[in-house]
C-alpha cells in the first residue's frame, strides 16, 4: 500500500495546505499531483445548507455551431450518468464509473421544446462574475455541480477557483444531474430537484446567457404533481434518443421521454405490495412513460451499463439491484454486509460493478458470476463514491486480454481517496478453518475453495459471510479534505475528488516518464 508523501508546497490557490493535508501521493506508476481546486464564490450564501451534497458532472462540449446550423438530426448515443457522465471509450480495460470522461458531443441547439418554464432568481447578494461572453461558448469541458441552492459551472481547462456560471432555483435545492454529449436538440442537461421537480435545458445555452436563471427549459414532475420526493440520482439512457430515467427517495423510479410533455396525471397503477418489484406504464402519452417500483425506502444511486443493457440501483435497504432495462425484469442482486448502499458504478466491459455503503467497504459485483466476489476494506467511514478508471492500464500489459487488471478508485466520509487494482487471479480468499484442519488461505483462482453458486434470474442474494469473500487491500490511501468526500472521476488527464460542502480538487496524473521508470 503506498501512503501521501509529504509535501511543502501550498495548493494551486497560492494558500498552504490545512494541517495534515499533502497536496501529491504516490502510486507504483508515478505521482498525482494537486493542479487546482474549483469551487463556489467566497461570497456565495445558500439556504438549507448542509441539506444537499454536492455531486459534479462532467460535461465536454464541441465545437458550436454556425448561427446557420440547424440542431442536429443525427442519431444521438445517450450516455448513461449517476450523478455525473459515462465514458463512452475505454483504452484497455472496461472500467468506468458514471461519472468518467470520454465522449464528444453536445451539438449546441437552442431550440426550446414546448411546455419551457424559466425559474426564478432566489435572493442572493452575489454578483455573478460571468457575463455572457461567447468565447465561454466554445469547444470545452465544464464541471457541473450543485451547492445548496444553485448549480455552478466551471471551466476544467483553466486553473481559476471560480465558477463561470451560475444557476439559482427558488423554490428547492437542486441534487442531481447528468449530461448527454448527443443529445438531438441541445437539451443535454438534465436537473433533478429536492422537491421532485426535473428540469432538461441546453448546456450551452446556459453559458450563452448571461443572467441567473436556468432558461429554455423543459419542466417535468412541476412542483411534484407525480412524486414530490427528493430526486437522488438522474440518469441519461445509453443509446435511449432522448429517454431518461429518475430515481426518487421514496423508492420508486420514472422513465421520461423528453420528446413528450409532461403531465399532472400520470394514472399510474396502486402498487399492490410496495415490497416487491413492479413496473406500471401510464395511461396516455404524456410524461412519465412509467413508473418503476423499486423497494421501500430511498434510491440513492442508479448507473446504467456502457451499452444501455442493464440498470444497477442502490438503496437505503442495502441491496444492489440489476434490471434488464429493455424487458424491465430483475436479474439479479445481492445485500450489503450491513446498512444502506450509497453508491454504484459500472466497468466499462460491463463486467463488473462496484458498491459502497454504510458497511465501510467496497463490494466488487460479478455481472458473469452474478454474485460478489471480492471486499474491499480500507475505509474508516461510510463509501460515498466509487469508480473505474477507464484511462489506466497496467505497465506490464501484453494486449493479449488474458491478464486483466482493473484500477478502481473509491472515496468516503472519512476523507480519504483509495485507489485500486483488481486482479481476479491474485485474489486471496480471507482466514479460514477447514472442517476438522487448520486456518488456511486459499487463492481466488481456486474458486472451488469459496462460495460458487451463482444468484438465480431475478433473485436478490442475502450478505455472505465475510469469511466466504475474496478481500482486497488499497494500493492508495491518501487523506484529500477535512470535510467528508462525496464522489471522484477519473479523466485521461487527472482524477477529480469531490468535497460534499462544494469543493473540487483536480489531480493530474503521472507523466509519462515517470510510468516509463516506475516499469
Amino acid at each position: 500500500m503506498s501512503s501521501s508523501s509529504t509535501t511543502n508546497h501550498h495548493n494551486a490557490a497560492g494558500q498552504p495546505p490545512p494541517p495534515g493535508l499533502k497536496t501529491h501521493f504516490k502510486t507504483p506508476e508515478g505521482g498525482y499531483k494537486l493542479k487546482c481546486e474549483k469551487s463556489h464564490p467566497p461570497g456565495f450564501l445558500h439556504y438549507a445548507h448542509g441539506k444537499s451534497t454536492t455531486q459534479v458532472t462532467l460535461a465536454h462540449l464541441k465545437d458550436k455551431p454556425t448561427p446557420s446550423e440547424p440542431s442536429s438530426s443525427s442519431s444521438s448515443s445517450s450516455l448513461g450518468v449517476g450523478s455525473g457522465v459515462r465514458s463512452a471509450a475505454a483504452k484497455f480495460l472496461g472500467g468506468n464509473s458514471s461519472k468518467t470522461l470520454g465522449f464528444v458531443g453536445g451539438n449546441g441547439g437552442s431550440k426550446s421544446l414546448s411546455g419551457t418554464t424559466k425559474l426564478g432568481l432566489s435572493s442572493t447578494s452575489h454578483s455573478n462574475s460571468y457575463t455572457g461572453n461567447s468565447n465561454f461558448d466554445a469547444k470545452g469541458t465544464y464541471l457541473v455541480f450543485n451547492v445548496g441552492d444553485a448549480i455552478f459551472i466551471s471551466d476544467l481547462s483553466t486553473q481559476d477557483k471560480d465558477p463561470i456560471k451560475s444557476i439559482h432555483f427558488s423554490t428547492s435545492n437542486p441534487i442531481s444531474h447528468a449530461f448527454d454529449p448527443d443529445a438531438r436538440d441541445g437539451h443535454d442537461l438534465l436537473i433533478g430537484l429536492n422537491g421532485g421537480d426535473v428540469y432538461s435545458a441546453s448546456l450551452r445555452l446556459q453559458l450563452q446567457d448571461a443572467g441567473k436563471k436556468l432558461v429554455g427549459a423543459q419542466h417535468y414532475n412541476k412542483d411534484g404533481c407525480v412524486n414530490n420526493s427528493r430526486c437522488t440520482s438522474i440518469a441519461w439512457v445509453p443509446n435511449g434518443d432522448g429517454t431518461f430515467v429518475v430515481a426518487h427517495a421514496d423508492g420508486n423510479m420514472y422513465v421520461y421521454e423528453k420528446s413528450k410533455d409532461g403531465s399532472s396525471d400520470p394514472a399510474f397503477s396502486v402498487i399492490k405490495d410496495p415490497t416487491q418489484f413492479s413496473v406500471s406504464h401510464a395511461r396516455h402519452s404524456k410524461n412519465p412513460i412509467a413508473r418503476w417500483h423499486i423497494c421501500q425506502g430511498s434510491i440513492n444511486n442508479i448507473a446504467f451499463s456502457s451499452d444501455g443493457a442493464y440498470l444497477a440501483t442502490v438503496g437505503r435497504d442495502g441491496y444492489l439491484r440489476v434490471f434488464d432495462f429493455k424487458t424491465e425484469q430483475l436479474v439479479c442482486g445481492g445485500k450489503s454486509y450491513y446498512g444502506a448502499l450509497l453508491c454504484c458504478s459500472w466497468s466499462m466491459d460491463g463486467k463488473y460493478i462496484l458498491t459502497g455503503g454504510e458497511d465501510d467497504l467496497v463490494q466488487i459485483w460479478s455481472m458473469e458470476e452474478r454474485k460478489i466476489v471480492a471486499w474491499g476494506e480500507g475505509h474508516s467511514s461510510w463509501v460515498s463514491g466509487v469508480a473505474f478508471d477507464s484511462y489506466w492500464s497496467a505497465p506490464n500489459n501484453d494486449d493479449t486480454g488474458e491478464h486483466v487488471v482493473y484500477r478502481f478508485g473509491s472515496v468516503g466520509q472519512d476523507t480519504q481517496l483509495l485507489l485500486w487494482d483488481l486482479e481476479r487471479d491474485e485474489i486471496v480468499v480471507p482466514l479460514r478453518r477447514a472442517p476438522g484442519g487448520s486456518p488456511t488461505f486459499s487463492s481466488g483462482s481456486q474458486s472451488a475453495h469459496w462460495d460458487n453458486n451463482s444468484c438465480p434470474v431475478g433473485g436478490l442474494q442475502p450478505a455472505p459471510s465475510m469469511r466466504d469473500v475474496p478481500m482486497i487491500s488499497p494500493l492508495v490511501v491518501h487523506r484529500v479534505e477535512t470535510e467528508p468526500l462525496s464522489g471522484l472521476i477519473f479523466t485521461p488527464e487527472s482524477v477529480l475528488t469531490v468535497c460534499r460542502e462544494g469543493r473540487i480538487k483536480v489531480w493530474t496524473r503521472p507523466t509519462l516518464s515517470e510510468t516509463e521508470q516506475a516499469v
